[in-house]
């Protein structure tokens, strides 16, 4: 189970967590992404699927595979909406993903707030997503280390609306300092269904998979 984690709103997190769900369709699996981020929750909407019934669901004792939505806009991924879910998931949903045998991806709220906690130490391994901004660099830096101290093993990062590979700025290596930087996906209007973002999320997915994740 991977976790997707950044240090502000809106620098990628879920575009990111379907981005690899996509790619990972493609190769022929059948991944979850699931909407961790039960406070300001999202996923639903850019997935095309409905908000319930998702993770509040599950935490009531419903079956994983009863709130499983086919994603209208992405064919071969599977959204678990927040649905009636309100803070941190509860135990019980976190676990029921862990025990599925599909790839799971979790879109986690942004920063190192107690909010991530749960999802994050409920993950395998976390990936950190930043903008190529140099105060996103900042808080994706700080939010990589609040992993390391979760105890969760840290993949890399991904730096999204990018106009350069690797990002120039002093304050991407803060964060190259805490992990690789595992891809770069360019700026473009859609990063999900264009074929540059497409083939980006797809290489990143490449290199998770060398690195056995």
């Amino acid at each position: 189970m991977l976790a997707i984690v950044g240090g502000k709103g809106g620098c990628g997190k879920t575009t990111t967590a379907l981005g690899l769900a996509r790619a990972l369709a493609a190769e022929g699996h059948r991944p979850i992404v699931a909407d961790a981020d039960c406070s300001m929750p999202n996923l639903h909407a850019m997935a095309e699927t409905d908000l319930r019934p998702g993770l509040g669901a599950v935490a009531d004792g419903a079956p994983l595979d009863s709130v499983c939505h086919r994603s209208r806009a992405y064919p071969g991924v599977d959204v678990v909406p927040a649905g009636s879910a309100m803070g941190p998931p509860a135990e019980p949903a976190l676990d029921a993903l862990a025990r599925t045998n599909d790839p799971v991806v979790l879109d986690c709220p942004a920063g190192a707030t107690e909010g991530v906690t749960a999802p994050v130490c409920a993950a395998d391994s976390a990936l950190v997503v930043s903008t190529a901004e140099r105060a996103s660099f900042v808080d994706a830096a700080k939010t990589a280390r609040m992993v390391r101290t979760l105890g969760t093993e840290l993949v890399g990062a991904v730096v999204t609306r990018t106009r350069s590979d690797p990002p120039d700025c002093p304050e991407s290596d803060a964060l190259r300092e805490e992990c690789p930087v595992l891809g770069t996906v360019p700026e473009t209007d859609d990063p999900l269904s264009g074929q540059i973002g497409r083939a980006a999320y797809e290489r990143v997915v490449c290199r998770l998979s060398e690195r056995n994740i």
